[in-house]
């Protein structure tokens, strides 16, 4: 399995600060499976209004990070670099524990099926090795500026 530093992450995903929600991969098997993390601080900007007095991660905000990391399971493929992997859906998504400032977001996503440019994941978040968050998350692939993608 590879494991992918801060540049390298870079050079997959479009993402950029406020809205790069890994840290590092740890994982990757390209076009199978990939596993990162992201550092839960204080200084996060949702944090300021969500909610004051008692901080908690936005599970919208759990799930585009495992999209984030399935999205370099995908785009990690020689065939996809330069691409974007889109949202295309969620299905069955559960929370199941808080997700507060100091916890470490240990994500994973196992790719399950791709037709053509449409393919879906299965993506599991913990802390401390406990389950927060799973359920499946579906992408679609296109190429930057094109009209259908958005």
């Amino acid at each position: 399995m590879d494991v992918l530093n801060a540049k390298e992450l870079l050079a997959l995903l479009p993402h950029r600060h406020p809205f790069l929600l890994v840290d590092r991969i740890t994982g990757l098997v390209p076009g199978e499976r990939a596993s990162g993390f992201k550092n839960v601080t204080l200084n996060e900007p949702y944090f300021q209004g969500h909610f004051p007095g008692e901080p908690v991660m936005p599970g919208v905000l759990i799930i585009e990070a495992l999209a984030q990391v399935g999205a370099v399971a995908v785009l990690s493929l020689e065939q996809n670099r330069g691409k974007l992997a889109l949202f295309a859906g969620v299905n069955r998504f559960r929370f199941k524990q808080i997700v507060r400032p100091g916890d470490r977001l240990e994500l994973s996503v196992t790719l399950t099926g791709r037709r053509g440019d449409i393919g879906k994941g299965d993506g599991e978040a913990r802390v401390d090795g406990k389950l927060v968050a799973s359920g499946e998350l579906w992408f679609a692939l296109t190429d930057p500026g094109k009209e259908n993608g958005n």
